[in-house]
């Protein structure tokens, strides 16, 4: 029991540490590994639609339109085995 109350306590230590590291930088909290677009995927979920976030950006200007083509929908054929 001992080893769990002391592990406990580092864990909790640890936690508060990076807390009060980023309370005091003011940084962003990001990945180190560059999550999904170090993978090559552009689409981080499955959705039907594009978002209205993605509609307005496109409609801004501040990202290409060719960005709604991967929710135009295809011919969907799936393989059985």
């Amino acid at each position: 029991m001992e080893v769990f109350i002391l592990t406990f306590c580092i864990f909790i230590l640890v936690i508060v540490g990076l807390a009060i590291g980023f309370i005091f930088k003011r940084r962003v909290l990001k990945g180190s590994c560059g999550g999904i677009t170090a993978l090559g995927m552009k689409k981080a979920c499955d959705c039907e639609e594009p978002c209205d976030n993605l509609k307005e950006k496109v409609a801004l200007g501040e990202i290409s339109e060719t960005e709604l083509d991967r929710f135009k929908k295809g011919d969907q054929f799936y393989e059985v085995k």
